[in-house]
């Protein structure tokens, strides 16, 4: 299964997007069984700040506390309703702490479950009682108020800059038109180089499994010249940095960067976050191969990786 891959790169996209207007956990545990939100995000102003606009419906999302859960397959009847039981959950803490402090909680503190599902039938809608609101555009659907949860459903969305930043976690032809209009970004653009560089780890990443999905051997083929486009872009700032380099050296630094990047990101994968101990045998990984560290990456354990590599190094 590649959906954890594509799980993470949600979670790192939505951090990256969402982390200076906020706080984002990202994963957060809560407590009963063990159950994680995918992101928490929590606002850092009492008025929204004017550039939040930038981020379009996500940035209207983000105007109030959240938690945002994204599906890479279309989100089910049981799946959403896990959601909803980490939403309740939350809930009690939040009221819980500010009944030990003898402070009233206001509505307004009470993080609202937003759904990202790449799509979802009328029947799912109707059973959930998920209606579109006239103040909202198309695909977005609310549920019973006391809820406090919206589904995004992301295929039906209107295609324009407001939902570019939404649509880019959909799935098949809306998640390529949305890449084709994110590289269209100017040059300039501060959120483009992010995402372009989050999109060719996703790439990295995928290209490793053997169980690929057509939809996803698609998407490597979509996202694979955004390799040639992040390296001239390395290339370029160590010209702006007055380094002279040929050619060739940049092409081989590139192929560098992108294989640390690539071991970065399983370790980050498999274990949730690269701690102190695992940077130390990043290196040692390094001085292997793709082909011989690969499957390491994917199969030992974290005490059997940190065994090997600390011998080696």
């Amino acid at each position: 299964m590649t959906r954890f891959i594509h799980d993470q790169f949600a979670k790192d996209y939505l951090e990256k997007l969402l982390l200076p207007y906020g706080e984002v956990k990202a994963p957060r545990r809560v407590s009963g069984e063990v159950r994680e939100i995918d992101v928490w995000f929590d606002p850092n102003f009492d008025t929204p700040p004017s550039n939040l606009s930038n981020l379009g419906l996500l940035g209207r999302i983000a105007q109030t506390p959240a938690l945002i859960e994204p599906f890479r397959n279309a989100a089910t009847g049981d799946e959403i309703c896990d959601c909803l039981l980490k939403l309740f959950v939350v809930r009690g803490e939040l009221q819980r702490e500010a009944h030990r402090h003898q402070l009233k909680l206001s509505r307004a503190k009470l993080p609202k479950l937003w759904i990202l599902t790449p799509t979802a039938s009328k029947t799912l809608l109707g059973d959930l009682d998920a209606k579109v609101d006239e103040q909202w555009m198309p695909g977005v659907h609310f549920m019973a108020k006391t809820l406090r949860t919206v589904i995004v459903v992301i295929h039906q969305l209107p295609r324009n800059q407001e939902t570019l930043w939404l649509r880019v976690l959909g799935r098949g032809k809306v998640q390529q038109q949305a890449i084709d209009e994110l590289e269209a970004l100017p040059g300039n653009n501060p959120l483009r180089f992010e995402i372009l560089r989050l999109l060719y780890n996703l790439q990295k990443n995928l290209e490793f499994r053997q169980d690929l999905e057509k939809g996803d051997r698609k998407l490597i083929m979509r996202l694979a010249p955004l390799y040639q486009q992040e390296l001239e872009q390395a290339i370029l700032k160590g010209e702006q940095r007055g380094i002279q380099q040929g050619i060739q050296q940049g092409v081989q630094q590139g192929v560098q960067q992108g294989e640390r990047l690539v071991v970065n990101n399983l370790l980050q994968v498999r274990f949730g976050d690269v701690d102190e101990e695992l940077v130390t045998i990043i290196e040692p990984i390094l001085a292997l191969p793709p082909e011989e560290f690969t499957p390491m990456l994917l199969q030992l354990s974290r005490e059997e990786l940190l065994a090997r590599f600390r011998q080696s190094s």
